[in-house]
């Protein structure tokens, strides 16, 4: 089979034949401009055939027929041997082509994946790490301000209502959903409505007095104020000016009563009520069955007077309701054995009455069959426990591995809570300031303070038994800013402490003069505090750390000033002091100054001031007055002793 006949039917019934040399028929598609170009010619040769009649001579139309076919095949020929110069073309019979085998895998498609709410919290919190400079997240608005004890929070509190009663009309904007309305002012029966069911009771107590003596209110009017009140026989006192008291005020005081545990004066109320042939309600048996375990010992009687009082509900035609039931089952959780034998019995008379169970009837009835034993504690301070174990062993190693075990999930949550936190962070920081190097300590605690852990006084005075270890003590300007923001600059012990550490001995004028100004402000916590409360106590030991301090640093004036806090506060300087004191005096040549120092060592009446008077007369160049003051200063002296 050398050639194809390719055939077309159109709508007029006309048929379309066309005849193509077999070598022509390509297994893969040639590009697009060449299919264009052979469909335009056989396009044309087709229209032309179809033009023709049928009827017209058959050697004519072959004849124009393979004109055209001829003309087709050498312009496809021309561009398929431009456009696949590299391609060979196999000519096969269409019967020889076998259809491509499609592979047979199996497509798997994947579940739905869901995520939680917090997932996308969840993926941003682990692109980020802990920063160790900031607060609590608490207290991140304002850490300076961040309260540390009880006194701290009940004065933020009492700063809260001053502003608030203050500067009111700065609290306008309601923020509150929904809506809480204010209280009406005025004395009226809506006003003590409104102080019942806010449930005011000394409030409403006082309006109800105010309306009854202005004749404003009935007696019967006000009734549900004294179930809610159970102090200063308010109820009762309310209940006696009732001049009818009926079922609904009956009912008010006996709920009352059983609330806040006046049981025995309940059943007395009730006894009236039926004294005053009034019947009671489901919410009276409720209560009333609520207190009969507390008004008899032993289980039967117990029991006894809850099927009395049901019998009672009974024949005053009052049906019991779920709450009824779930009573009962509480009651009988009270009467032992007893309670086993009955509970069921009461299920089954609570159905006959179409009350269905709840959750807290089963709940009751689990705790009648199943009583369980003491709940096994287990021990929740395990890591402080280790850490205090690290401690007295001085073993960091160990206390690394610990530390490094929070890190894993949520092995935080192991620390328990803010003050076994405190424990735990307080033993490790201890054992860090003791076994390490001070650039390890001070690398801990700038990545623990303030962010997860709030030092003690204690805690601190280890700091700066580290710093004074490695001699670093250039660094206690620094430590003692962070002292006054963690709430520590008023303990006694850890600012006398630091001020010894800064006068013991003497450094470059650059850390001296930063010794300096910590001292002046360390002179500030002494002085007296807001509302005159003094913050810290003078001693001696402090006032001569702290001019030594000044002294140190060339700060000779303040240092002067400081020297008159020792008679203000019935203080007695030291012997080395004063020589230092006289040192420094002697360097500036001041002579009226060391004359003066001369004086106050003498109203002290120290031993050392006879010497001081020496060194005075050979070390500076006295006038006739100067002379005469040290001499009547040394007989005096002499005199004294």
């Amino acid at each position: 089979m050398t050639h194809v006949t390719f055939l077309n039917a159109k709508q007029d019934g006309a048929i379309t034949a066309v005849v193509l040399p077999r070598r022509f028929l390509i297994r893969k598609a040639p590009p697009a401009g060449v299919l264009l170009l052979f469909r335009k010619n056989v396009r044309s040769a087709t229209e032309q055939f179809s033009s023709m009649h049928i009827g017209v001579m058959a050697s004519s139309c072959s004849q124009a027929l393979r004109h055209h076919v001829c003309k087709s095949s050498r312009i496809l020929r021309v561009h398929l041997q431009k456009s696949w110069p590299n391609r060979s073309f196999v000519l096969s019979s269409a019967v020889d082509q076998q259809p491509a085998v499609s592979s047979q895998e199996e497509i798997v498609i994947p579940k739905k994946k869901t995520w939680s709410k917090e997932a996308v919290l969840q993926a941003l919190a682990s692109t980020v790490n802990r920063d160790s400079t900031a607060s609590d997240y608490r207290f991140q608005d304002d850490p300076y301000l961040t309260p540390k004890t009880s006194s701290e929070f009940e004065s933020g509190r009492n700063a809260a209502k001053y502003f608030i009663n203050t500067y009111p009309k700065y609290f306008q904007k309601d923020y509150a959903q929904p809506h809480i309305p204010a209280q009406i002012e005025e004395v009226s029966e809506a006003a003590l409505i409104e102080r019942i069911q806010m449930r005011k009771v000394k409030a409403a107590v006082d309006l109800y007095d105010q309306l009854l003596q202005a004749g404003k209110i009935e007696p019967d009017e006000a009734l549900n104020v004294i179930q809610w009140q159970k102090e200063n026989n308010n109820a009762e006192r309310i209940f006696a000016l009732l001049s009818e008291p009926n079922t609904h005020s009956y009912s008010a005081l006996i709920r009352g009563m059983v609330k806040y545990g006046a049981y025995s004066k309940a059943f007395s109320i009730y006894t009236d009520l039926l004294n005053n042939r009034l019947k009671a309600d489901v919410h009276t048996f409720n209560a009333l069955i609520t207190a009969a375990p507390e008004v008899k010992e032993k289980y039967n009687e117990k029991w006894e007077l809850i099927v009395d009082l049901l019998k009672q509900m009974a024949e005053q035609k009052v049906k019991p309701n779920l709450l009824t039931l779930n009573t009962v089952l509480k009651t009988l959780r009270r009467c032992g054995t007893l309670g086993k034998s009955q509970a069921f019995p009461v299920i089954s008379e609570m159905k006959a009455l179409s009350i269905e169970p709840s959750l807290a009837s089963y709940n009751h009835l689990l705790a009648i069959f199943y009583k369980p034993g003491a709940p096994i504690q287990g021990q929740t301070d395990v890591l402080q426990e280790v850490m205090n174990e690290c401690l007295d062993t001085k073993d960091m190693e160990q206390a690394y591995r610990v530390h490094e075990l929070l890190g894993v999930g949520e092995n935080w949550r192991l620390l328990g809570n803010d003050f076994q936190q405190n424990i735990y962070y307080a033993r490790f920081f201890s054992l860090l300031c003791m076994m390490e190097n001070i650039d390890m300590v001070l690398k801990w605690y700038r990545d623990l303070v303030p962010s997860v852990y709030y030092p003690s006084s204690n805690v601190m005075r280890d700091l700066l038994q580290a710093l004074d270890t490695d001699n670093r003590l250039d660094l206690i300007p620094q430590i003692w800013k962070d002292i006054k923001q963690l709430g520590h600059g008023n303990r006694q012990k850890l600012v006398e402490e630091l001020l010894t550490l800064m006068a013991r001995e003497k450094h470059n004028q650059e850390v001296q003069e930063s010794f300096a100004q910590c001292a002046l402000d360390i002179k500030k916590m002494y002085d007296a505090g807001d509302r005159g409360k003094v913050m810290l106590n003078w001693t001696a030991t402090s006032l001569s750390d702290l001019i030594s301090v000044l002294l140190a640093a060339q700060r000779r004036q303040d240092a002067w000033e400081m020297l008159k806090l020792f008679k203000t506060h019935n203080r007695v300087p030291s012997e080395e002091l004063l020589n230092k004191f006289l040192t420094c005096i002697k360097e500036s040549g001041d002579v009226n100054q060391a004359v003066e120092l001369v004086q106050i060592s003498a109203g002290f009446c120290l031993p050392e001031t006879p010497k001081l008077i020496q060194r005075v007369q050979q070390e500076f160049e006295l006038s006739e007055q100067q002379k005469n003051i040290l001499s009547d200063l040394e007989i005096q002296t002499f005199n004294s002793d």
